[in-house]
């Protein structure tokens, strides 16, 4: 049976929990923001999937740097979102849910760095 790779398993669930927030903030009409957050958090996860199927060890890092740059981003939306109070949700689960992505992503770009 094959191993479960947990940064692809985490950063796929946080793109599903990013898709409902989106959904959420479009029905209380905030399409600005939302859609800058859909991109960026569902674009995590893409690019981590892209650097599974890399050519080269360089080319999975360069992916899985894309993917951690894109985590930092989202964690500026999730931020802006909250502290601007543009709508009236709850994100601070989110935000922790990112920043274990965002440590995960920099440990293993660290690690493929030094090999």
């Amino acid at each position: 049976m094959e191993k479960e790779n947990i940064i692809l398993v985490k950063s796929f669930d946080f793109a599903l929990e990013v898709v409902d927030l989106y959904k959420k903030m479009v029905a209380q009409n905030e399409y600005v923001l939302s859609k800058q957050l859909l991109r960026s958090g569902t674009s995590i996860g893409a690019n981590i999937e892209e650097a599974m199927a890399g050519f080269s060890k360089k080319d999975f890092t360069h992916k899985m740097s894309i993917s951690s740059k894109e985590a930092r981003e989202t964690k500026y939306w999730l931020r802006l979102i909250k502290h601007s109070q543009v709508v009236q949700i709850e994100v601070d689960e989110l935000l922790t849910k990112n920043e274990e992505l965002i440590r995960i992503l920099t440990s293993i770009v660290k690690t493929s760095q030094n090999k």
